[in-house]
């Protein structure tokens, strides 16, 4: 699937839950298959150790955006107040140890993105990959690592796309919406 693809997919699971329309739509029962879109979770254990688990958004369900528009398929990760923030990180940046602070989508747009959780499994995100963040509540390991650690790969910058919500509470479970 193209970036743009990803993207307005991505925009649309996040946006559309402030459309009263999207709520009231059926799902679809002829239908044998939806798509999913895989994602990332970074997310802590009851323990406080924080893991990355590869998942697929696969919880759609048919719906239009207006009354003329053809169908679509939608899916809601998320409700309630937002903020989006466009992000523009410099050549060879660094994010040190640090959890998130709010429940957060993250998507590059440019340039590759690291992701290390304090179990060790660390993924690299190229533009239209999928991040969800929620790596809240995290406990210090005994080389005082908390959360999670990130940067820029290689010598460019890295653009990201990032959506907290600021009332979303983390699952500590991974892959909810499979």
């Amino acid at each position: 699937m193209s970036f743009q693809k990803r993207l307005h997919s991505l925009l649309g699971a996040l946006s559309l839950g402030a459309l009263p329309f999207a709520a009231n739509a059926a799902p679809v029962e002829d239908k044998p298959s939806f798509p999913s879109i895989a994602y990332w979770d970074n997310w802590t254990d009851t323990d406080g150790v924080t893991h990355l688990t590869h998942c697929k958004f696969s919880d759609f369900h048919e719906g239009s955006l207006s009354p003329s528009a053809d169908k679509v398929l939608l899916g809601r990760a998320h409700t309630g107040s937002a903020s989006v923030t466009m992000r523009v990180q410099p050549p060879k940046w660094k994010g040190g140890w640090n959890e998130s602070h709010q429940v957060q989508w993250v998507v590059p747009l440019s340039g590759i993105y690291f992701v290390q959780a304090m179990d060790g499994t660390r993924v690299e995100l190229n533009p239209g990959d999928i991040l969800l963040s929620e790596d809240l509540n995290a406990t210090p390991d005994r080389a005082g690592h908390r959360g999670h650690l990130s940067g820029n790969v290689g010598d460019d910058s890295v653009a990201l796309l990032v959506t907290q919500f600021t009332q979303a509470a983390p699952l500590h479970q991974p892959c909810h919406w499979e």
